[in-house]
């Protein structure tokens, strides 16, 4: 859907946008296998990407050391499993509220400005947490009102990030950009569980305070990058402009089909919201078990990014994330059904390497298709989907182990995800049909 007449440029300097009306075909096509450079590391080739690389470690490490001394704090302090679930419902609600809003601004104003000021909110919330806590002063009301700043600032991060990273390297270099960009998500969320819960032993305080210094060091690395200047109009405000990432989604059955599933199998499959029950309660193994199990998709989701970096998906890309979908439900029944905690490590590092697959497939539909003027609106939208399968999943998860038990609320999950693979197989078969994401050129 092309986005509405311009009314007045913004300040930043111009180069020509893709065309708004532009197609996912041809902008795939743009960007063919002779274009590629085949370095396993061209991305780095380029300052304004390693610095931004640099900033996604540092915050997904900030944000994944706090999510293990919340997660644990909020259970000592409640002991319910509907508590860690509201800790993700109260993330998510922001993101839902504001997609259109987020989506717009994003589009309309300077993406690493944007960027810089929502790591600066997150720095201070986790700071507050830091002052609340050392001075004995937090409670679950508390934890819930910050988590909502989070969450907030989360919805603008979101679109933020996918839409500047397609502005630090050339066409070419993008699929490479995309997959080591997951890596740096992925080795933050390796240590930074791990980390959290061993510095958790020396008290919450000590890793609120870490994450707080980890955040702020992203915000001047994000201060330093300097992004290909990408010509950014200011557009009237209208329910079209507002609706149009939902629009060019909507229109796109691929990568309408590739959102959907990896939202609803993560949505029906999330354990992930359950470990502190499981580490607690399951198979007894404290916070330090806490943080390993919680680095243990991010391991299985590294090694995955790595070889993606280095190979790619050649061929039959739908049917790779279909069968890594059912790939994630198998290993979530596995995990919901262990007692024994090495097991239960491997478990969740299969997961996380299906995971991953359906994660590089879906964002390099979307990076490669999207025109520079619409990347805000299609980001913020696909934010939407994935905070609703991690963070609203989390209170579905919450939700069924109250009413069900723990450990039938994870193997349900699997088994759901499981049939969810077999029932988008057949409701989107221009995914299933997909074969090279370079060019969404269908099998047969």
């Amino acid at each position: 859907m092309p986005p509405a007449a311009e009314t007045m440029p913004n300040s930043q300097p111009a180069q020509p946008a893709a065309p708004p009306a532009e197609t996912a075909t041809s902008a795939m096509r743009a960007v063919s296998p002779s274009d590629s450079r085949g370095d396993f590391r061209s991305a780095f080739r380029h300052r304004a990407f390693v610095l931004f690389w640099c900033a996604r470690i540092a915050a997904w490490l900030a944000m994944q050391m706090q999510v293990v001394a919340v997660g644990w704090q909020i259970y000592a302090m409640t002991g319910t499993a509907i508590s860690l679930g509201l800790v993700g419902l109260l993330q998510f609600l922001p993101t839902l509220l504001l997609v259109l809003v987020s989506g717009h601004i994003v589009d309309t104003h300077d993406r690493r400005k944007i960027l810089v000021a929502v790591l600066a909110v997150e720095c201070a919330a986790i700071g507050a947490l830091f002052a609340l806590t050392a001075s004995g002063a937090l409670t679950p009301a508390l934890i819930f009102a910050i988590v909502i700043v989070l969450g907030t600032a989360k919805s603008f991060e979101g679109p933020a990030m996918q839409a500047l990273l397609s502005a630090l390297v050339p066409p070419e270099d993008l699929p490479n950009a995309i997959a080591w960009n997951s890596s740096a998500m992925q080795s933050a969320m390796v240590a930074g569980p791990a980390l959290g819960g061993l510095l958790y032993v020396a008290g919450p305080a000590v890793v609120y305070a870490t994450s707080t210094v980890l955040l702020a060091v992203a915000t001047l690395f994000v201060v330093l990058l300097k992004p290909r200047p990408v010509e950014l109009p200011r557009r009237a405000v209208s329910l079209s402009t507002l609706l149009a990432g939902v629009s060019f989604i909507r229109n796109q059955p691929a990568i309408l089909g590739a959102m959907s599933l990896d939202m609803v199998a993560v949505l029906l499959g999330g354990a992930t919201a359950l470990l502190p029950v499981y580490a607690h309660d399951v198979l007894l193994v404290g916070p330090w078990g806490l943080g390993l199990l919680r680095s243990a998709p991010a391991v299985g989701a590294l090694l995955m990014a790595l070889a993606l970096a280095r190979f790619g998906v050649r061929r039959n890309a739908g049917a790779w994330m279909l069968g890594a979908v059912a790939g994630y439900g198998v290993a979530t029944i596995v995990f919901g059904l262990s007692t024994y905690p090495g097991l239960s490590f491997v478990a969740l590092a299969i997961l996380g390497a299906m995971d991953q697959v359906s994660v590089f497939v879906r964002q390099t539909l979307i990076q490669l298709s999207t025109p520079d003027q619409m990347r805000g609106r299609v980001g913020a939208v696909s934010s939407l989907f994935i905070g609703a399968s991690n963070q609203l999943g989390e209170f579905e998860s919450g939700v069924a182990a109250t009413w069900l038990g723990a450990v039938p609320a994870v193997v349900a999950g699997g088994v759901g995800a499981c049939a969810i693979a077999f029932v988008w197989a057949w409701r989107f078969p221009s995914l299933r049909r997909l074969d090279r994401l370079d060019r969404l050129t269908p099998l047969g």
